[in-house]
């Protein structure tokens, strides 16, 4: 009988979705899905919110202006044929991972900067990625605690925990493209107190990436990712709305640089920044009637994390400029993820939900003081990137060899 009843539960918790032990690892959802399943789920979530690529036939504007321009044409966009060999790198992401457990993982990050073992938060989430199979509803705070322990005692290296773990890879990569950006060591501004026009410059490490809307700022929000629109053809929201006031400081998660900036007729006024890395797109849209951007913005502009780049409003859901078409103050925040570059434009690209992060980068949030005479907001004490010093530094000297020929 107790024979009997063992198998009876083996049945059931295999049915449940199998047993998981610490020492085992889940297989992913993402390597489940065939890679039809994924192409027809990239097709039929296409965003009009976001800087999405055009349906087949039908007559309306690309969402970036530059959508195509100074490429191959070799049809390798959102096509298969003529294709002799497919690359290898990442088709799909699905980052489910709770600010719960992000912030677990950043505060021993934090905690071990400097030490003999420094634990890097990403790398942990990967472990436990590859774990749950990147069903992170199943995380328990003892998990992670379990693979800490590990790590700082030398039990084990990294390399031998992870030995055994197929997916881990996958995982490090696919939450890195997310994160990889937003912890480090930077510069930060403080003002000599005794020379208040004299400022210092103070070495930190830690989160530099902040959170989109400005300090003492009020929004709503909720998880809004996957739902339907309908404006110019039915699709899914592949973005995060963040319901605020008209003239609300929009704020520059990560640094980086404008890639696009203007009209599109789905999300009105917006921006998009790329990572210095090359490995996230983030697109910032509705932005307010008449006033949309910060000062001085312009395309090709680096940005600081941090640095005030826009204003809330309710514009798009048209082909003509600077119409108020939506129906509410809100600002439509986006992250799209590119392992290779024929994803950034077409049927290929990846985004990803921001409902996690936003809430996880709820605890750094841009302090904004406003010019009464200009009326503009601006960051209270700037920050030096190192990734945006480098960048910088590369491109002068980019433009330095081009204007010596």
């Amino acid at each position: 009988m107790k024979k009997h009843r063992a198998v009876l539960l083996l049945c059931i918790s295999l049915a449940a979705g199998g047993i998981w032990t610490a020492g085992e690892e889940m297989v992913p959802s993402f390597y489940r899905d065939s890679v039809m399943a994924m192409r027809i789920r990239n097709q039929a979530g296409e965003d009009a919110d976001s800087d999405q690529a055009v349906k087949s036939g039908e007559d309306v504007d690309s969402g970036r202006e530059d959508a195509g321009e100074g490429r191959d044409d070799t049809g390798t966009v959102g096509n298969d044929e003529g294709v002799s060999e497919e690359k290898d790198y990442i088709k799909w992401v699905e980052f489910d991972v709770t600010c719960e457990a992000m912030k677990r993982a950043y505060q021993y990050d934090l905690d071990t900067y400097g030490e003999d073992v420094h634990l890097n938060w990403v790398e942990l989430l990967a472990v436990l990625g590859a774990k749950y199979g990147g069903d992170f509803s199943r995380y328990e705070e003892g998990d992670m605690e379990e693979i800490a322990k590990v790590l700082v005692s030398g039990e084990k290296t990294l390399q031998e925990l992870t030995a055994d773990m197929k997916y881990y890879q996958y995982y490090r990569e696919a939450y890195g493209a997310v994160l990889d950006g937003m912890v480090g060591a930077y510069e930060v501004e403080s003002l000599d107190k005794e020379k208040k026009s004299e400022s210092k410059w103070k070495k930190v490490y830690g989160l530099k990436a902040f959170h989109p809307i400005a300090k003492t700022f009020p929004y709503s929000d909720y998880d809004d990712f996957g739902v339907s629109r309908t404006y110019g053809y039915r699709r899914n929201h592949l973005g995060h709305d963040m319901m605020g006031q008209v003239g609300t400081p929009v704020i520059a998660v990560e640094s980086g640089y404008v890639a696009e900036l203007g009209w599109n007729q789905y999300g009105g006024w917006r921006v998009g920044i790329n990572s210095f890395d090359g490995k996230r797109y983030y697109y910032y849209a509705h932005l307010r009637q008449d006033r949309p951007y910060a000062q001085g913005l312009e395309k090709g502009a680096v940005v600081q994390a941090g640095d005030v780049i826009g204003y809330i409003g309710r514009t798009g859901y048209s082909k003509e400029e600077n119409v108020n078409n939506i129906d509410e103050y809100h600002l439509h925040f986006g992250l799209q993820l590119i392992f290779d570059e024929s994803q950034r434009d077409g049927n290929n690209e990846i985004w990803v939900s921001c409902y996690e992060l936003v809430r996880f980068l709820y605890q750094h949030q841009s302090e904004v003081e406003r010019d009464d005479g200009t009326k503009e907001w601006t960051r209270v004490g700037q920050m030096k990137d190192p990734e945006a010093v480098r960048y910088q530094k590369e491109h002068r000297e980019d433009d330095g060899k081009d204007g010596g020929k």
